[in-house]
């Protein structure tokens, strides 16, 4: 049992549902993972119908079966954009901009445990936003919601659950994209320590020139 995009990219998955906020995130097609999975109507069918066989494994509710058009295709783009926004929020809350309303509907059942459960509700795409929206909100009361966070790297973008013990992780690998940044942050660093370099050289002082 997997989460196809999130696969894609080797990251460490969020727990349970809330690996279904971080799915939707993953289906961007990024630097050498593979296309966007929302990119065309037969991708994304593919995608939703994988995804919500999971989520309804791991959460332990029914998920309906949803057959997209062409637009219900850019609900799901707003979507995912709607979600990179409250993430990159949570991670620089002095970011300008105000985020897009939620607007879904959800159910409160309470379990034969007398525990409260935040249910999904609607049709067709309105229920799958309402399924990703309740699992965000769930996630935040728990306090997992900080530990996802989007890789550093502009051409990566990869949604990833950080487990470092302070949540300082800000590449979604280290080996990758991390070295690739570091490496490209040392190679700025020459450049600039040259450029002043060969201005030092040459300038000649006033001894040189008397």
């Amino acid at each position: 049992m997997s989460w196809k995009a999130s696969a894609r990219h080797g990251v460490r998955e969020a727990p349970g549902g809330f690996a279904f906020v971080q799915e939707l995130l993953n289906t961007r097609g990024t630097m050498a993972y593979g296309a966007d999975l929302l990119g065309t109507a037969e991708d994304a069918q593919w995608w939703v119908t994988d995804a919500l066989g999971v989520w309804s494994r791991v959460s332990g509710l029914p998920a309906p079966t949803l057959l997209l058009s062409a637009g219900d295709l850019r609900s799901l783009r707003r979507l995912r954009a709607a979600f990179e926004q409250v993430v990159l929020a949570g991670a620089n809350p002095e970011r300008d901009g105000a985020l897009p309303p939620a607007d879904v509907q959800v159910s409160l059942v309470p379990d034969a445990d007398g525990w409260v459960r935040v249910v999904p509700t609607g049709r067709g795409t309105r229920w799958f936003a309402s399924a990703l929206w309740a699992e965000a909100l769930q996630a935040q009361q728990a306090g997992l919601w900080p530990r996802l966070k989007l890789c550093h790297n502009a051409a990566c973008r990869a949604a990833f659950f950080d487990t470092s013990r302070n949540n300082s992780g800000v590449w979604h690998d280290v080996s990758t994209c991390g070295n690739t940044a570091n490496l490209r942050a040392f190679r700025e660093r020459r450049r600039l320590l040259g450029h002043s370099g060969d201005q030092q050289v040459g300038v000649r002082g006033p001894a040189e020139l008397s």
